[in-house]
């Protein structure tokens, strides 16, 4: 009798877990997305996020030649024999899952995508292009739009395509003439605990789900305040060296909202405060935010606006920020002038009620800076291997240690070159990887554009708000923030960009990183009391 009960028990466990696990649907995915609380608990059910891409697939190991390839496109798993075709298989992964991201360019769009689901005989999507435009999915341009509307064009679709068993993405040339014209991707995707349940995406849901998804676009386009809690408001008058506090109420709360408008005696020095007045917030008595206001937005040097999901800067010079950051117990933010002038801040917080348990999670702002980055040019770095001299090198944007989610990043930068500077890839390390979870295309890709030097855009996850000559050099920013395409981490992370160039040369850039984590992750060397602050007077030229 006690075994029958035992196993009565474990049964009865069981059966309770289930249920509290949600079907993955994909309304379900929709609105997980304008969800702005949940990003700040650790997800259940538990998912690890992968990428594919197109890169060069000589880069094999940092220890071995090839690591900087930069071939990095028509590149594909494998090729697969059908009947009077060949298709050639840009993905391939078990579920239980969901797609959701994906980024491509091409120069030519001749040739045909197919999505199988399920281990489907025939794909469920069948796309008569190299052009995700072209699938027939009625959305707006929110979830799907075209980077360059001409004869090099790409898209990014943010559209969450789940399935519960397996998905393969494949690729057909239609056209000889131009089959091997340059075709580049990245695919992002979840891969759920075994066990989750999901239902797998049709072309009907499209059409079920038509308000949804408008109701979702309009949201992701226009943010407005969901839990309106206590607003705390302040005013500062800061001289030089100068710092203003503000403590917020001793309980489990979250900011929901924190809006900062910033000015200054002239134009000219509000243009540099954007670099020398710091955001540093202190939660349950840890740093866990230090960097300067223009990076926090991801505005970068100078103030330009930026209109996003998480955080916009407007003309007016007030930043709103939609990042949720909870804590457990007490919470303060200080403004601190670091600049060689007086600056005016007026604050306005929005804090809300928050149940603090074992899921809740801080937010990070991490911030660094650094002159004179050696930029290699690709044509010197096709075999080299780390080790070898004048070899690129994969700069640390950051480094955590601990359990959390990586939301994305902002690069400010100063271009030293004539040209440009961003050919390198981006690399992710998470845990106990010893080839990156994603390998990019290039800088640009990773943003959610395509063909550089950067053009100026504004969309909910991506923004290039800054690009001050059209061959890149001088001042750039690229930011992009991450949604259901959040990278979660049990014990590491770790995200390194290489520095490779079209000429070679120098930039300085800052970097800022956006992060959640448990009470005890923390990043390495960046949460320093005083990162390095960039050069005072913003000019270079």
């Amino acid at each position: 009798m006690k075994l029958n009960f035992s196993i009565l028990l474990v049964l009865t466990s069981l059966c309770m877990q289930a249920q509290k696990r949600p079907v993955i649907t994909f309304n379900y995915l929709l609105n997980e997305m304008v969800d702005v609380n949940s990003v700040a608990r650790w997800g259940q059910p538990e998912y690890t996020m992968k990428q594919v891409s197109s890169y060069d697939r000589r880069s094999v190991s940092p220890e071995k030649p090839g690591w900087f390839a930069n071939w990095d496109n028509n590149q594909f798993i494998r090729e697969e024999q059908k009947t009077g075709h060949t298709e050639y298989v840009m993905m391939d992964a078990d579920g239980p899952g969901a797609i959701v991201r994906f980024w491509l360019t091409m120069q030519s769009d001749q040739g045909r995508l197919r999505i199988y689901f399920d281990n489907e005989e025939k794909a469920s999507i069948q796309i008569e292009a190299y052009d995700l435009m072209k699938a027939g999915f009625n959305i707006g341009n929110t979830l799907l739009r075209y980077h360059h509307p001409d004869m090099k064009r790409g898209n990014t679709m943010y559209l969450p395509l789940p399935y519960q068993q397996h998905c393969k993405i494949t690729f057909e040339r239609t056209d000889t003439l131009k089959q091997f014209s340059p075709h580049y991707y990245q695919i992002n995707y979840r891969t759920y605990v075994n066990g989750t349940s999901l239902e797998t995406f049709c072309l009907k849901d499209l059409v079920a789900e038509k308000s949804t998804i408008e109701k979702i676009e309009t949201k992701l386009e226009s943010p407005v305040l969901g839990n309106k809690g206590k607003e705390i408001k302040s005013k500062f008058s800061l001289d030089s060296n100068k710092t203003g506090t503000i403590d917020l109420p001793n309980c489990s709360a979250s900011i929901q909202q924190l809006c900062i408008q910033l000015s200054a005696g002239t134009e000219e020095d509000l243009a540099k405060a954007w670099s020398l007045v710091v955001l540093k917030i202190d939660f349950d008595g840890h740093q866990t935010v230090w960097c300067p206001l223009g990076d926090f937005a991801g505005s970068g040097f100078g103030g330009r606006p930026i209109k996003s999901w998480y955080r916009d800067l407007d003309s007016s010079s007030k930043i709103t920020s939609r990042w949720v950051m909870p804590y457990q117990k007490k919470a303060k933010i200080s403004i601190i002038n670091k600049a060689l002038f007086a600056v005016y801040v007026n604050v306005s917080i929005n804090v809300g009620d928050w149940k603090w348990d074992e899921k809740s999670m801080y937010f990070h702002a991490n911030y660094k800076y650094e002159e004179n980055i050696k930029d290699v040019a690709t044509s010197e770095a096709l075999n080299n291997a780390p080790i070898d001299q004048n070899s690129p090198i994969d700069w640390n944007l950051i480094t955590i240690e601990g359990k959390g989610i990586y939301l994305g990043n902002t690069l400010s930068l100063y271009n030293n070159m004539d040209a440009w500077y961003g050919e390198g890839d981006a690399k992710v390390w998470v845990d106990d990887d010893t080839f990156p979870s994603e390998f990019g295309t290039g800088l640009e890709d990773y943003y959610n554009t395509s063909w550089a030097p950067v053009r100026i855009y504004q969309t909910p996850f991506a923004n290039a708000p800054r690009a001050d000559n059209e061959s890149s050099a001088g001042f750039n920013t690229l930011t992009r923030t991450r949604n259901l395409d959040g990278i979660t981490f049990q014990k590491s992370f770790r995200y390194d960009l290489e520095m490779l160039s079209w000429k070679g040369g120098t930039i300085d850039c800052a970097a800022t990183t956006y992060w959640y984590g448990l009470p005890n992750a923390k990043s390495i060397d960046n949460e320093r009391e005083q990162p390095t602050l960039p050069f005072s007077t913003l000019k270079k030229r």
